[in-house]
This record gives structure tokens, C-alpha cells and sequence, in this order.
């Protein structure tokens, strides 16, 4: 299964947006990596705010890239407020 995530930092008060094929493992990486480089590394205390299931790999790299584009703060919000906003993707990134 793929999936779209967004992360959110209370203490950076930002959100992280991200695709992966392996949910468990890609949240592990973020909690626990070691890895100053990434941007994650940032902060402590990142929680799920999103998480999206897709049908294929195009379809979530397709929606990622929708959301970063959009480079908002309320549209993020409002994905998880409106779940309506999230099936409207799914169904315009569908055959991607």
C-alpha cells in the first residue's frame, strides 16, 4: 500500500509532508533517525496528523506534490476538517 502523510510539530509549528510505500518504517525513520540532516530532526515531538491510503505509488506521488504545492497551513488543516477535500483527490489523481 502507498501512502501520503503529513507530520505535524507543535514545537516548530510546521507540518512535514511525505510519501511512502511502508507507513510503519517511514515513521520510524522520522521518530528515531539519528540523522541531523533531515527535517525532521528538527523537532521532537512530530505526531500523525494525515495519513492518506492510495491505490497506487503515481496516485500518492501525485497528491504529495499537490499538497506541497499548495504551501498551506490552512489547506493542510482543512484536509483533515473537510474529508471531503482528501476523496475529491483520490478520485482526480486516480488514473495517474
Amino acid at each position: 500500500m502507498n501512502y501520503v502523510y503529513i507530520l505535524h510539530s507543535a514545537k516548530l509549528s510546521r507540518f512535514y509532508t511525505g510519501f511512502t510505500a511502508n507507513f510503519d518504517t517511514r515513521l520510524d525513520f522520522h521518530l528515531n533517525s539519528e540523522q541531523e540532516r533531515k527535517f525532521t530532526y528538527k523537532a521532537d515531538d512530530w505526531i500523525v496528523f494525515l495519513r492518506i491510503e492510495c491505490e497506487s505509488k503515481s496516485q500518492a506521488l501525485a497528491i504529495e506534490k499537490h499538497i506541497k504545492n499548495m504551501k498551506s497551513k490552512i489547506y493542510i488543516e482543512n484536509l483533515l476538517r473537510y474529508p471531503e477535500i482528501i476523496n475529491k483527490l483520490l478520485e482526480k489523481y486516480k488514473d495517474c
